[in-house]
Parts: structure tokens; sequence; C-alpha cells
């Protein structure tokens, strides 16, 4: 069943990159900071690469704590078919991964105006982010 999900996610991915035998169209952000995109990754190949990235590149405890944020997220984001908002969903998840492949999300803070453009569910969901982070910091200062 959720195989007919992601393929639906996939679908719609592709309808939105190219037509048939063209290349997908890459995206540039219009935040000279942030990385530009390439091309969207299709949803499977997305979640695989984040799970490897969070293999390779996080401590254990931050990886646990990374892989079930990555795999709730994508099963919450299955069903989604607006255009816009898979797009979103898929850009930032790849931006991310070239985050964490390179290194670069260490000490890194929100930009301007990003809480404010976030839903109530989404700052919810921050702040939870937050508080497992401080959690496990605790912790882990206290076995030490």
């Amino acid at each position: 069943m959720h195989i007919t999900r992601a393929r639906n996610l996939a679908a719609t991915t592709l309808r939105l990159g190219a037509g048939a035998g063209q290349s997908p169209t890459p995206i540039t952000g219009s935040n000279p900071l942030k990385p530009a995109l390439r091309a969207l990754l299709p949803p499977l190949q997305l979640y695989r690469r984040l799970l490897r990235a969070h293999r390779t590149h996080l401590p254990a405890e931050m990886r646990v704590l990374g892989d079930e944020y990555v795999k709730s997220e994508f099963r919450a984001h299955r069903d989604v078919e607006n255009p816009s908002q898979v797009i979103t969903f898929l850009s930032e998840w790849q931006l991310y991964a070239q985050k964490v492949e390179g290194e670069r999300w260490k000490g890194e803070k929100l930009e301007n105006g990003m809480v404010e453009r976030m839903s109530e569910e989404q700052v919810r969901q921050l702040y939870d982010l937050m508080q497992a982070i401080r959690k496990m910091e605790e912790e882990g200062g206290e076995s030490s």
C-alpha cells in the first residue's frame, strides 16, 4: 500500500520535472547563500540518500534521532499531491542532505523570518526536535 503512495509522490515529481526524454530542470534558489540544487531527486532516492548521509556523517545518537525524523516526515508526506508542496518538501530535504554530507550544518542558525513563515504544526515540530536534542545532550553530559 505504501509503495503506491511513494509512486504517486514520484509521479508528481516527474510531472513537475521534465517531459519525456528530457533531463529535469535545475532548481536554483534566490538566496545566494543557499547551495543551488542541480535537479530534484525522486523521493525514494532522496530518502535513501538521507539515511546514508546520516549513517556516514552523524554520531550514533544524532543518527537515531535524524533517521526517526526523516522516516516520520516522509511517511507524513506520502499522500501530498499539491505540486508546490511536493517541490518544497523534496528541495528542502535535498538541501539538508547536501549540508549533512558537506558537514555545513554544524552551528547553523535559522534564517531571519523562517519561523514566521512556518505553520503552527511546523513550529511545534521544531520545538519538539529542539527538546529531543537538549534531552540527548543532557543524557550524554551525565554519563561523561
